[in-house]
C-alpha cells in the first residue's frame, strides 16, 4: 500500500473496482540459420524453461495450501502453507543497535538453497520459538510472501501466511470493510486458535504493520517478536493515514498511482483505494524482477480506506510488552527510507536492521537477504 493515503484529494475516481488484464507477450523472434542465433534462441530457452519451474514451484506451493486448507472450491479460507513447530518469550529493549546486509546489490537476487544463507550449525530446535506468521501489505495477499514461505520451510521453520479481509483469495468484497478489526479479523482468528502457551513471531509488511500492532495489543503473549518490514510502524493515537500524510507533499509519484473508489457514490467517503498498474513497478517493484510484477500486476487488490482512518490504542503493558525489530528499504519509492525513519525515531524497536539495495518489497527484490534477516532476528534471545 505505501503512503497510499497520503493526498485525500483524489486525481482519479473509480465507482466500482474493474478487472484488469495483463498485455500478452510479444511473439517469439524466429532465429536463422546462423550459429550465434541458434546459440542465442538455445539460451533464451534455457531462461524460459528456468521460468516455468519457478512458476511451477509458486503454483505447487499455492495448489498445496488451497487443497490442505479446503479452499479451491470457493476461495474463501484466509491462511496459507502450514510446516511444523513450536514456542517462545518476551521483553523489551531500549538500546537501537543498527545491522545491515552485506550482500551485493542484484535486481535478480535468484533464491539459494536454505543452507547457503543461514548458518549451517544452526539448530532452530533451541529456539524460543520457529513459528513465523506473515501479514501482507494494502493491496497484496499471502501469495506474495512465496518465496519467503519456500526458503523458511525448507529451512525448518513453520510457516503461516494470512490473507486478510478483502485481500488475495478472501472473497470479502473489499468495499464493503467498515474498520480495521473486520480487515484483521483472519489474522485474530488465527492467533486465537493457536495452542496454549504457543507463541509467533509476526511479521507485517507494509500496512500489515498496523495490522500486527493491532493484534500485538489484543494477544501479546502470543506474539514472541514483531517484524516490520518496510512498514507502517505507528504510535498510540495515529492512523496510518496520520502518518504516511507526514510525506505526503514530497510523494508525487504515489499521488499519481492512487485510484480512489467510490462504491457508495462520489458524495460519500472513499470505500477503497487501487494503483494504476502501470505505475505498479516504478513505485512498488523497482528493484524486482520482472516475473514478480507480472504476478502483481494480475493479483493485487484494492485497499480498504476505513482502516487506513482508524487512529491505535497502544498500551504499554500489551502493545508494549512484545519485542518488535524493524527492516528498512533503501530504493523504497513508497515508504521512503526518511519516513521508516521517522517511524523509528518516533517509537523505537530493539533493533533495526537494512537491506541495502531493496525496493518497497523484499520478498521480490532481496528474497535470500530477508530470509537471512528473519532467522537472524528469531536466533536473538531474551536477555
Amino acid at each position: 500500500m505505501g503512503n497510499l493515503c497520503c493526498c485525500f484529494s483524489p486525481k482519479k475516481v473509480k465507482k466500482k473496482p474493474s478487472k484488469r488484464f495483463s498485455n500478452p507477450p510479444p511473439a517469439g523472434i524466429i532465429s536463422s540459420s546462423n550459429r550465434w542465433n541458434r546459440i542465442r534462441s538455445s539460451k533464451r530457452e534455457k531462461l524460459e524453461d528456468t521460468l516455468i519451474q519457478e512458476q511451477a514451484v509458486a503454483a505447487a506451493i499455492l495448489f498445496k495450501h488451497h487443497q490442505q486448507n479446503g479452499t479451491l472450491p470457493n476461495f474463501d479460507r484466509s491462511t496459507s502453507l502450514r510446516h511444523p513447530v513450536s514456542s517462545s518469550a518476551s521483553t523489551k529493549k531500549q538500546s537501537l543497535p543498527r545491522s545491515s546486509s552485506s550482500r551485493a546489490r542484484s535486481l535478480t537476487d535468484p533464491l539459494l538453497q536454505p543452507h547457503h544463507l543461514v548458518n549451517q550449525d544452526l539448530n532452530i530446535d533451541n529456539l524460543e520459538t520457529k513459528h513465523f506468521v506473515l501479514v501482507h501489505g494494502g493491496g497484496f495477499g499471502a501469495w506474495c510472501w512465496y518465496k519467503t514461505i519456500a526458503l523458511l520451510a525448507e529451512a525448518g521453520f513453520k510457516v503461516d501466511a494470512v490473507d486478510l479481509t478483502g485481500a488475495g483469495v478472501n472473497s470479502f468484497e473489499t468495499n464493503s470493510i467498515t474498520s480495521l478489526s473486520q480487515y484483521v479479523k483472519p489474522l485474530t482468528n488465527f492467533l486465537e486458535k493457536l495452542e496454549d502457551r504457543e507463541k509467533v513471531i509476526l511479521v507485517g509488511h507494509d500496512f500489515g504493520g498496523a495490522c500486527i500492532s493491532y493484534v500485538m495489543e489484543l494477544f501479546p503473549s502470543k506474539v514472541s517478536k514483531a517484524i516490520f518490514v518496510a512498514a507502517a510502524m505507528l504510535t498510540s493515537g495515529q492512523s496510518t493515514l496520520d502518518m504516511f500524510s507526514q510525506q505526503a507533499d514530497s510523494n508525487d509519484l504515489m499521488r499519481e498511482a492512487q485510484i480512489f473508489i467510490y462504491a457508495n457514490g462520489n458524495n460519500n467517503a472513499p470505500t477503497a483505494i487501487d494503483l494504476n498498474k502501470s505505475l505498479l513497478k516504478d513505485l512498488l517493484f523497482n528493484q524486482s524482477p520482472t516475473k514478480d510484477v507480472a504476478l502483481a500486476s494480475v493479483s493485487m487488490r484494492p485497499v480498504p480506506f476505513a482502516p487506513i482512518l482508524e487512529k491505535l490504542s497502544l498500551s504499554d503493558k500489551n502493545h508494549g510488552s512484545v519485542r518488535r525489530f524493524y527492516i528498512e528499504t533503501t530504493e523504497d519509492n513508497a515508504i521512503p527510507l526518511s519516513l521508516q525513519q521517522s517511524m523509528i525515531s518516533s517509537s523505537p524497536p530493539e533493533r533495526v536492521y537494512r537491506l541495502k539495495g531493496s525496493d518497497h518489497s523484499p520478498f521480490f527484490s532481496k528474497p535470500q537477504a530477508l530470509h537471512k534477516l528473519l532467522v537472524e532476528i528469531s536466533t536473538i534471545p531474551s536477555s
